[in-house]
């Protein structure tokens, strides 16, 4: 099939048995790859791909083989993965429709590895030929233009249809393919493919997945809000008891119960979450207890009550570099990598304040890497929010500063040679 484009380009697309229309699709791939200037051209998102493809340089001529993951990686993969819980939803709505058409239903993780694949005997024995088999390698970096690899570049559905592979060895082949998102985040959770020989197309396929996909989110959709309300009736009569700011929400800080203070969609949790005390930049300082499926999390009112007032800088053992922050409600520790520790260090010395030009220059000795210092410091953020100011970059005013150093002044971040640390080590030396 062909239509007229932008430019007077003709867009050609590999569906169905035309084979003028395949003839023309190869004659655009050629001019492809040999630079030639072409009026003849693949529709837009297989043109998209094949540029993609191109600079990436994959040999259009090379083996669809990829090196294929080990068993027990395979099995980790499929239980990290929500698509596990389901497969036999999956299993109903295409794979016995794969079969029935000569194909095979596959399934994908967020790297275009196969975690599942079922369907038509015959077509599972062909598919090992192009490594279509658990464990392999779709993405488009490794196996060019295919339905699996470009629905997850595209982060859209698309059918890919005999040459518009761009790899020549899958040409006998159709494939049609759309991505799987978690609804609770619109994050990417993987692939859901059908393909066969190139004889089997149907214009209807891609729809046929891309159903299958959407239906797949309501389901996890339909879960959740299922975990929700498990969360919400043990949280309730928690929550009836508790004076005060409180509300109780899944591990994804999505609420489920609220009491004493405005509802909201979702709070944002720390990606590493104990119970304890804790800083919450929206609620400022509560207290997070574990509930079944979730967190309790009480807010501390009062003015007594604030981020952490002091600030323990413990150098006094390069494998056991922390931060210890002291308030109101208590102490809490952070371990520090290398990096932060020097960050912090070159921060105490300099109260202040630094911008994020002479942090370079503490650190690497070098004024033009702040974008490496602002990355690092954003990280240190996340769990220093409260003592850690910007504009420039400083320990918050009124916050108590304490550097625990070595017994040995030259143990001082012993592997460090950040100008900040190596000039105090200097100055403890000739103190």
């Amino acid at each position: 099939m062909t239509e007229k484009g932008s430019a007077g380009v003709v867009r050609v697309t590999g569906e169905g048995a035309d084979r003028g229309a395949t003839r023309l699709l190869h004659r655009a791939r050629e001019a492809r790859l040999t630079g030639e200037r072409t009026r003849v051209a693949p529709r837009a998102e297989i043109d998209a791909s094949w540029n993609r493809v191109v600079r990436s340089g994959i040999d259009p001529e090379q083996s669809p083989e990829s090196e294929l993951l080990e068993a027990d990686e395979i099995e980790h993969r499929r239980r990290s993965t929500a698509l596990g819980e389901l497969m036999p939803l999956l299993r109903s709505g295409l794979a016995s429709i794969a079969d029935a058409a000569q194909q095979i239903m596959v399934v994908t993780d967020t790297e275009g590895r196969v975690l599942w694949r079922q369907g038509n005997t015959g077509v599972l024995r062909r598919a090992h030929d192009i490594c279509l088999e658990e464990g392999a390698a779709w993405a488009e970096a490794a196996t060019g233009t295919n339905a699996i690899g470009t629905a997850l570049a595209a982060r859209a559905p698309i059918q890919v249809h005999s040459a518009e592979h761009f790899i020549r060895a899958l040409h006998g082949w159709t494939c049609a393919a759309a991505p799987v998102r978690d609804p609770r985040d619109g994050r990417l959770i993987g692939v859901v493919d059908i393909s066969g020989p190139a004889s089997t197309f149907h214009p209807a396929t891609l729809a046929l997945v891309d159903s299958v996909a959407r239906l797949a989110e309501g389901e996890i959709r339909n879960r959740h809000l299922a975990e929700i309300e498990r969360l919400r009736a043990v949280a309730a009569p928690i929550l009836c008891r508790i004076g005060g700011r409180a509300l109780a929400v899944d591990t994804h800080g999505r609420l489920a119960a609220v009491t004493g203070m405005p509802p909201v969609d979702r709070l944002p949790l720390p990606k590493s979450l104990r119970p304890g005390r804790v800083w919450l930049p929206s609620l400022g300082m509560c207290r997070v207890e574990p509930l079944p499926g979730g967190w309790l999390v009480q807010v501390s009112d009062g003015g007594a009550e604030g981020p952490p007032r002091r600030v323990v800088l413990d150098l006094s053992r390069p494998r056991g570099l922390a931060v210890h922050l002291t308030g109101p409600l208590g102490t809490s520790t952070q371990r520090l990598s290398p990096r932060h520790a020097e960050l912090l260090f070159a921060l105490s010395v300099h109260r202040e304040g630094r911008t994020a030009s002479e942090l370079a220059r503490d650190i690497f000795g070098d004024a033009t890497r702040t974008v490496t210092v602002r990355a690092e410091i954003s990280r240190l953020r996340r769990h220093l929010a409260p003592v850690l100011a910007h504009r420039p970059y400083r320990f918050g005013d009124g916050v108590e500063v304490e550097v625990v150093h070595p017994e040995h002044p030259g143990d001082l971040l012993p592997h460090s040679k950040a100008p900040v640390v190596t000039l105090a080590r200097g100055r403890a030396g000739t103190g």
